[in-house]
């Protein structure tokens, strides 16, 4: 079966260069039409290079404090000397993407203030995000989740491709370490509609990685940091450009010991009271090549490589000794091409392969076991954005991918022997997308979409979307969405035995299936004020988790929840924001019915105040956390309903000037010093820091 399907994928792979020349042609002769009505008298010489055109995953414009919406206030201009000032979630609404949804972007100016060593440092500081396996003695069991939704449940892309792998079992979850930091332009978020181009499964939306290119004169960059905990971190990044070719590379290498002293109770508490094997050691490594071939085709090649050692903490076992080795690889190749004479024909074309190897071990008394899953995806994508005519724009397209699995079970246990196998095992999926945007006047829109699945396990479904978006006056825009989805079960869920948890396979589990929906407004109060206020839902049925030690559709979860994102400036030099988001996420069916979904906090609060000025910074951040209920207790007196306490802690970063190549840097975390709970009896370590170096050649 796999080399059938094998055979399938590469035959569509190679297929896929004409389909290229089939149908573009026609978008080609409808857009020189467009051309010869409505701009005939353009100098075709005035086309920009290809280099000035951006992906179609990767165009979304940045929208500062003094910056709104074209919905809102097109006569708003941006001034560019404020790129300088904090911006920890601006708001954007790309040209190609669905606009009946906001999109949040973070770039790499607020990364750097924020001192993030990884994606998950990122995305906790973005409205809608609960993420609890990040920071000193995080464990990948507590998860990541958005609005609600988990990490498997949400979509994400790096430069447009996939990165999930959908494994459940071994601590295979989605690494957000996996690409390094300092190779970040910027990361886009965004749901609704938009979620028919990427995926199925985007119940908790999609998070878009976006990388640096290089431009200009060859630039190297470099950062060291050491602190608290053994920790130390080096990034260093290298790239420019020379005529039509441009380049970037990137290495991160991140160590901490994560020892220190907890509270009786705590997990993987030792005899001397300091957490234990929760040490985290990563390496990653990026690189990209970009080519312009001529004024209307560009080529892109990235890698990145990850390297990854950590030790295990567990809430449910009173001291976790197993370990837990990650190695990953993505490999992107993409054609870009503009079709006929002008700008609103775009075609782009990508080849990838992306491999998580998950590897967990570790002896368990007289005995020792160890899982092993390794996942290879091949997926081609064509993507094609058709500007129809000037209030009617298509972008349409196919998504391939083919995954094999290969599970190893081994455990020296006598009662466990008996299911010690490998399982090697594949899918291919074939997906196609349309999302169709009418501008039915200057005010209002109405985007469209389907996405058609073709799934050699679990058969065809469709998932439609629509979505809509008004401005009432020039300063408040009303929009709304509603989008199906499903999610099917992983490979390893369906057919590998977790010998580390005990956990049984299911070969008959059912897809999750259900839909998500927003309704909001944009208002921009003043030309310093910007807000966003969102009403979110979901409604998952057949949801998967564990019954009696045996992987399962557990029933029917409902959320519901209301999001605010604030920017205020201040005055030059200064500026603020406040991000709040309020998740009832609701178990409906079985013997938790009527409680919150375990980790999930009912409320997450972050808010920023930064200043800048002549390469001096100083950023405070202030996070309140009001606990999430504890989904798995060990501890005497401990209950189901139980929840951990609420919590607030303050960061302090800063920058201060050497020469004008050099930086001191410092990040202050924890200012309160409170040993808080974060999650499930795992405990901060109180007041930590980090200084550092960053220099530019």
């Amino acid at each position: 079966m796999k080399e059938n399907v094998k055979k399938d994928f590469l035959l569509l792979t190679v297929a896929l260069p004409s389909l290229l020349i089939a149908f573009p042609g026609l978008a080609a002769e409808s857009e020189i039409k467009q051309r010869n009505t409505d701009r005939s008298t353009e100098v075709i010489s005035d086309i920009p290079s290809l280099s000035e055109i951006e992906l179609p995953a990767t165009n979304a414009e940045l929208l500062t404090q003094q910056s709104v919406p074209s919905e809102i206030n097109p006569e708003t201009e941006q001034n560019p000397s404020d790129d300088a000032d904090i911006t920890i979630e601006t708001i954007a609404e790309p040209d190609n993407l669905p606009q009946s949804t906001p999109t949040y972007v973070i770039d790499k100016e607020e990364i750097q203030k924020q001192g993030a060593t990884s994606l998950a440092d990122i995305l906790k500081r973005m409205p809608g995000f609960a993420i609890n396996d990040v920071g000193h003695g995080a464990d990948t069991h507590t998860g990541t989740y958005y609005r609600g939704a988990s990490i498997n449940q949400s979509v994400f892309l790096i430069n447009g491709r996939p990165i999930n792998n959908n494994v459940n079992t071994y601590h295979g979850g989605t690494d957000l370490n996996s690409i390094p930091v300092e190779a970040i332009e910027r990361v886009e978020l965004y749901s609704g509609t938009a979620s028919a181009l990427y995926g199925s499964s985007a119940f908790g939306g999609v998070v878009n990685i976006i990388t640096k290119e290089g431009y200009g004169k060859p630039k190297l960059s470099a950062n060291a940091e050491f602190g608290s905990l053994s920790l130390n971190n080096q990034q260093v990044t290298y790239g420019g450009s020379s005529n039509n070719v441009k380049y970037n590379f990137s290495f991160e290498r991140f160590f901490t010991d994560n020892r220190y002293r907890v509270p009786v109770g705590a997990a993987n508490r030792d005899s001397q009271g300091f957490l234990s094997n929760a040490d985290t050691a990563t390496s990653t490594y990026f690189g990209s090549i970009g080519l312009d071939l001529d004024q209307k085709n560009s080529l892109n090649l990235d890698v990145t490589k990850l390297s990854s050692r950590r030790g295990l903490i567990y809430f449910g076992f009173p001291l976790q000794r197993d370990r837990l080795d990650h190695d990953g690889l993505n490999v992107g190749l993409s054609w870009k091409t503009r079709l006929g004479n002008g700008e609103s024909s775009n075609l782009t074309t990508s080849i990838g392969y992306n491999q998580d190897y998950f590897s967990t071990y570790g002896p368990t008394g007289a005995f020792y076991r160890t899982g092993a899953l390794d996942t290879q995806q091949l997926t081609a994508r064509l993507d094609h954005e058709w500007k129809i005519t000037s209030n009617n724009k298509l972008r349409w397209g196919l998504d391939l991918k083919n995954t094999d699995l290969t599970g190893d079970v081994l455990s020296t246990n006598p009662s466990s022997i008996a299911k010690n196998e490998t399982e090697d095992r594949s899918l291919f999926n074939t997906a196609l997308f349309a999302v169709n945007t009418w501008n039915i006047s200057n005010d209002f829109l109405i985007d469209l979409g389907l996405r058609q699945s073709f799934d050699s396990q679990f058969g065809n479904y469709l998932n439609p979307s629509v979505g809509l978006r008004y401005a009432v006056t020039p300063i408040v825009a009303v929009r709304g969405s509603w989008a199906g989805a499903q999610r099917n079960p992983g490979l390893d869920q369906l057919y590998v035995y977790d010998t580390v948890h005990g956990w049984e396979p299911n070969p008959d589990l059912r897809p999750e299936t259900g839909s998500t929906w927003s309704a909001g407004v944009d208002v921009n109060f003043s030309q310093n004020l910007i807000g966003q206020f969102t009403y979110f839902g979901s409604s998952i049925g057949d949801r998967l988790g564990v019954i009696a030690g045996r992987w399962a559709n557990i029933g029917l979860v409902d959320t519901n929840g209301l999001e605010a994102a604030l920017q205020l400036r201040i005055a030059a030099g200064w500026s603020t924001f406040l991000n709040y988001t309020y998740t009832d996420a609701q178990i409906k069916t079985g013997s938790e019915r009527g409680l919150q979904l375990g980790l999930i906090p009912y409320s997450v609060l972050q808010s920023g105040v930064g200043y800048e000025n002549a390469g001096w910074q100083a950023n405070l951040y202030v996070t309140y956390n009001s606990g999430a209920r504890r989904s798995i207790f060990a501890n005497p007196g401990d209950k189901a309903t139980d929840f951990a306490p609420s919590f607030v802690n303050l960061d302090l970063s800063g920058r201060i000037p050497l020469t004008s190549n050099l930086g001191l840097t410092v990040y202050l975390e924890n200012l309160l010093g409170e040993q808080y709970e974060r999650v499930n009896r795992i405990y901060s370590p109180g007041f930590t820091f980090r200084v550092g170096l960053s220099s530019s050649f």
